[in-house]
């Protein structure tokens, strides 16, 4: 997380797993390619916040609803932090709408089976079944696609600019959110490693 000056308040720059919940007029910005970022705010209590998250998805089996599964849970506890620090700062659970960006197909992990869903297709399904199953509104979305985003929450009004990345820009975020994932999948296969005894 990055915290810069900007027009007379303060720019909060997130990376992908992180989260930043605030009562000041202030602009939370990130990034996004295959990642999904919630911008959630309570209009009524002037508490909004925004999170960055991946999930670290490869095959989910048919069976088991995405909330369910593993990647389901990482999801949920993404969004849990983000809600629980607005709440901390006087926000009502149940007042708190939604804007969600993010979710293209730009880590190109399908294998080559167009069946399979994409990274960012799993991201987008999770935060549409997460906000439906906890009564959050979504009231607005730039969600899926092939193109990286650069988005801006503006915490005056509530407001989210979102703008198109360059190529450069897409270049570089491909690789980033392979390295993020790829970290992702190795902390979630460590933890259910079995223990060894010594």
């Amino acid at each position: 997380m990055k915290i810069l000056p900007y027009k007379g308040t303060r720019r909060i720059i997130l990376d992908p797993g992180e989260y930043y919940a605030s009562r000041q007029a202030e602009v939370i910005s990130t990034l996004l390619g295959s990642c999904v970022a919630a911008c959630l705010y309570d209009p009524d209590n002037g508490v909004f916040g925004m999170n960055h998250f991946l999930l670290a998805y490869r095959r989910n089996p048919e069976h088991l609803p995405l909330l369910q599964s593993e990647e389901g849970r990482y999801g949920i506890f993404a969004m849990e932090l983000l809600i629980n620090q607005m709440m901390k700062l006087g926000a009502d659970r149940h007042k708190l709408k939604a804007k969600c960006f993010g979710g293209g197909n730009v880590l190109h992990l399908r294998e080559n089976n167009p069946d399979l869903k994409s990274v960012g297709d799993v991201n987008v399904l999770f935060i549409k079944q997460f906000l439906h199953n906890e009564h959050i509104p979504l009231v607005g979305a730039g969600l899926g696609g092939n193109i990286g985003r650069n988005v801006h929450f503006v915490g005056e009004d509530y407001s989210v600019y979102v703008k198109k990345i360059d190529t450069a820009q897409q270049q570089w975020l491909e690789r980033a959110e392979q390295r993020y994932w790829q970290k992702n999948i190795e902390e979630r296969e460590r933890q259910h490693r079995p223990a060894e005894f010594w």
